[in-house]
């Protein structure tokens, strides 16, 4: 059965992406062309030759000298390291250049590459290269927030909250937060805000509420190469609860009430975690709301861009 599952998850991403390339895993959208001035496809954020270092940029119809920056990254469990095409192209993306931000969106190395923080490392080298390499993509360097769906969603808020940390340790774990990777590793990796649609965050309570069983090889246990009975404080190192603290940037929370791959009390529990730690948060819960599914209203859409604009206010 668990084998079962995780095939399945895996068709559903790769299924999506091969069809639905200007969409994304986050539900089945309405294919959208984008209005922009200006894309790159396929450069490479890390100076080497790996696909899984490259990203797609976007700038708004609207030409300016700058712009800010939100880096989205798409949902596949981890398990895909290519899915940058199909990353809410038509949906959050979309809203975010007609709302005057460039978007890009990264690939990242999957669980099958490497195990994680690899995944961080290649995130937080994304953010140091949109500042390193500003001028000649027209990025504004004062704003650079993550956004992201589902294991996108944790990349995005694991990111943030550990802006402005190099290491930790994490009960008996020793972990580097911030890598190596790329020619701007002297710039900062901090985020000034983030975004999480349907993200894990708790990975040691992935139980709470209604959810996906996996068996004994979840899409986590392969991501970190463990089980959580054996290792506990790789989880604790995995999950963005565990970094959270007054000096985070601003989060903004979507989560589906029905939502039965991530449960919907991951994004209740990383809410009451920011707010008693006093970061600024917002967090929109959907009845009706799926992993993906019936998430992308113009309502929600218009509350993550609100949100952004007044961060950067």
């Amino acid at each position: 059965m668990k084998k079962f599952i995780i095939s399945f998850i895996i068709l559903v991403s790769t299924t999506v992406c091969a069809q639905q390339p200007e969409d994304g895993f986050g539900g089945f959208q309405v294919k959208h062309m984008l209005e922009t001035s200006q894309e790159w496809k396929n450069v490479n954020y890390a100076d080497d030759d790996k696909a899984y270092h490259t990203c797609d940029i976007y700038l708004p119809k609207e030409k300016k000298k700058a712009y800010p920056v939100v880096v989205h990254i798409y949902g596949s469990a981890w398990f895909n390291n290519n899915g940058k095409g199909a990353a809410d192209l038509g949906t959050i993306v979309n809203a975010l250049l007609n709302s005057g931000y460039a978007v890009v969106c990264p690939n990242h190395r999957s669980s099958a590459d490497a195990h994680w923080p690899a995944q961080l490392h290649d995130i937080k080298a994304v953010v140091r290269f949109v500042r390193g390499a500003a001028g000649k993509y027209h990025f504004d360097p004062s704003f650079v927030a993550t956004c992201g769906f589902s294991s996108g969603g944790h990349l995005a808020s694991v990111t943030a909250v550990t802006s402005g940390a190099k290491h930790a340790k994490v009960c008996g774990v020793e972990i580097d937060l911030e890598g190596s990777l790329g020619k701007y590793s002297k710039k900062s990796s901090a985020v000034n805000a983030a975004c999480d649609w349907s993200g894990p965050i708790d990975l040691t309570a992935m139980d709470c509420g209604e959810h996906m069983t996996m068996g004994e090889r979840s899409p986590e246990d392969i991501l970190l190469g463990t089980t959580l009975a054996e290792e506990p404080d790789k989880y604790l190192s995995l999950s963005a609860t565990t970094y959270v603290d007054a000096n985070d940037p601003p989060v903004i929370i979507f989560h589906g009430e029905k939502d039965n791959v991530v449960p919907f009390c991951q994004g209740k529990e990383f809410y009451k975690v920011l707010k008693k730690a006093g970061v600024k948060t917002e967090a929109v819960f959907v009845p009706e709301g799926g992993h993906g599914m019936g998430m992308y209203s113009e309502e929600n859409l218009k509350k993550m861009v609100r949100f952004f604009d007044e961060t950067r206010k």
